[in-house]
Order: structure tokens, then sequence, then C-alpha cells
């Protein structure tokens, strides 16, 4: 059977949200690119899945070699900046004229369209992030976007049988997301919340916005 690999473009809602999938939680923050997409620059990260390059990014707000990324005073603080002078988490930003891979940028189906699994509640979706297969290997990222007329709030999982799998953990959520973790409480007995800024003793999943709903989390065809 033949295999389509291709990229997958998805906007977010803001510069933050780039800055947090990059270098929140992570030990290593992660790659990030600019490039030119539809005329304007853009600045991106990606994952990779099994047949498709999923990239996220927003209009590149100002010229810069690094997204900084720190958090004072309990607040998220983050920015484009030319140099690493300051104490913070870097991702180092890599200015591209060309196109950043050689795979087809548009495709009729996603072969790596993922299946939507709505999920009971908040706490049940924190503690899907727990991975006990590769308990050190931590991915914490939840992705909200707006679907129908409202919003639902997710985690992908993979399946890997002969073909590898996607599924979309999911909750819906009454209205859009306005805060940007997911403070969990659970040593606590308490039901998770969502927050903006961090405490010490709990654990934060952090949440990035897409802008529009998008058919690769499998909610339209």
């Amino acid at each position: 059977m033949s295999i389509t690999q291709n990229e997958c473009f998805i906007e977010l809602s803001c510069f933050d949200d780039l800055a947090r999938y990059a270098c929140a939680f992570q030990e290593y923050p992660k790659r990030v690119y600019s490039q030119e997409l539809d005329g304007s620059r853009i600045v991106s990260s990606s994952l990779t899945l099994a047949n498709t390059l999923l990239i996220f990014y927003v209009q590149m707000p100002k010229s810069g070699r690094y997204i900084s990324y720190q958090v004072t005073a309990g607040k998220e603080i983050c920015d484009i900046v030319e140099s690493t002078k300051n104490i913070s988490h870097y991702a180092p930003i890599v200015h591209m004229e060309s196109e950043i891979s050689p795979l087809s940028a548009k495709s009729k189906k996603i072969t790596d369209q993922f299946h939507p699994i709505k999920v009971k509640d908040l706490g049940s979706l924190a503690r899907l992030t727990y991975d006990p297969e590769f308990p050190d290997e931590t991915n914490l990222t939840l992705y909200a976007l707006p679907h129908k007329k409202s919003w639902v709030v997710g985690y992908i999982t993979s399946l890997e049988m002969d073909e590898v799998y996607y599924n979309f953990n999911y909750v819906e959520l009454d209205s859009e997301p306005i805060k940007h973790f997911i403070k969990y409480q659970g040593n606590q007995g308490k039901d998770p919340e969502f927050s903006n800024s961090f405490d010490h003793g709990y654990s934060y999943l952090p949440i990035i916005k897409i802008k529009n709903e998008h058919s690769i989390f499998g909610f339209s065809d």
C-alpha cells in the first residue's frame, strides 16, 4: 500500500502558544524555524508523526535569533530576542530561505488523521499524560481548538501495530479557554483547574491553543 507523506500546517492562536510549545517544561527546547509562507514570514516548530510533519506556526512578530521563555513571579514571559545573556529558556530560531522539508505541503487526505475519543473529565485527561511504558519521557502538551460552537481540549496518544494510529483524547469545554495551563491537584483529591500562574507543589500541563478547527483532529472530514 502506498503511504502519502506530507506536511500539515496548523496556525496557533498567538506567539505565546508557539513559545509555550517549544519551551514550557522542556529540558531542551524544541527546534524553531522561520520561513516564508503565503507571502509572509512565519515562525514554527513541528511534531513528527508516522507519515506527516505537523507544523505549528504563527506570524513572526519581530526579527531575532532566539525565542525566550521564562517564568517570573509565577507567570510566563515570551519574546524573540537577539542574545541569550539573561536567565531564560531559549529555542534557537533557524532562518530558512528554502522550505524546511522536501515533503508535499498539501494533500487531499492526511494519512495520520487522529481518531477523536471523548474523555469524561479534565482529571482523566490529566492522568492520561502518564505513560507507564515510558515514565521518564514525559509529554504534557494539551491542545485546545474550536469545535462547532464551543471548544475542546485534548491530548494526543498513539497505538503502534502494523501501522501507527493516533487518537485525540478530548474533553468538551463550555467556552474558549483564556488561561494557558491546567493545574493538576490530584495529590490533594481536588479537580484540575485552569491557571495562568504557578504555585509550588502542583503539576501543570501547558495548553497550546489552535486558531481554527483542523481536519487532522478528526472532527470534520
